[in-house]
């Protein structure tokens, strides 16, 4: 088996010890850096993307494996040239104000890292104004908004709201997502998606980024 099969594996099975002396292994073999990241660790963390959607993983083991796949990926950064890093786009996420909820939020973060992306994770009881603060700060093309309590969907519309009143709303790309958030309601307070996943909100970013 090549340094990447091995290195998916390790991902796949969420072996946080066996994917860092991996990645060292391919480093000293010269392996090139981008690759170890892009057809080792990403790939594996792919497979586990649709293990999930299809139900053959849950929440704790795509945790594992992403944690798996943080800790190569932060040894190879040293090897990285300044730009080699893929950056795909920014993301702000968080969870809404009033709202403490963070696993499922944590784990959009991570599914849209290991695919490229840059997030800019806010925590929880995020205020709407902090969530304008950081696009603009970090200008953000998606903020993303969690809630799993129907009190605090509220918070989504009123986050809405105030990218309207900061005359930004069209500069980006809000999505929602949660246990009570369904697509209609997503039309009705006006958010540009609505995704039931963690995988399926990576797809979501995607499709909303290449328009």
């Amino acid at each position: 088996m090549s340094h990447f099969e091995n290195l998916s594996e390790a991902v796949i099975a969420g072996n946080e010890q066996k994917v860092v002396e991996l990645t060292g292994l391919a480093l000293n073999d010269g392996v090139a850096p981008l690759s170890i990241i892009n057809d080792g660790l990403i790939a594996g963390m792919n497979v586990v993307g649709k293990r999930f959607k299809e139900g053959d993983m849950f929440v704790p083991e795509v945790l594992m494996s992403a944690r798996a796949m943080g800790a190569g990926v932060e040894l190879i950064k040293p090897h990285l040239l300044d730009g080699e890093v893929p950056n795909k786009g920014t993301i702000v996420i968080g969870t809404v104000k009033g709202d403490l909820h963070d696993i499922g939020k944590n784990l959009v973060s991570m599914m849209l890292e290991s695919s490229g992306y840059k997030v800019i994770d806010m925590g929880v009881d995020t205020a709407p104004e902090e969530f304008v603060a950081a696009a603009k700060e970090h200008n953000a093309q998606v903020v993303g908004l969690s809630a799993l309590l129907t009190t605090t969907m509220l918070s989504m519309k009123e986050t809405i709201e105030a990218f309207k009143s900061a005359g930004i709303r069209d500069n980006v790309k809000i999505i929602v997502g949660g246990a009570p958030i369904s697509q209609s309601f997503c039309d009705e307070i006006g958010a540009d998606g609505y995704s039931t996943d963690a995988a399926a909100a990576t797809e979501l970013v995607g499709k909303l980024l290449n328009q």
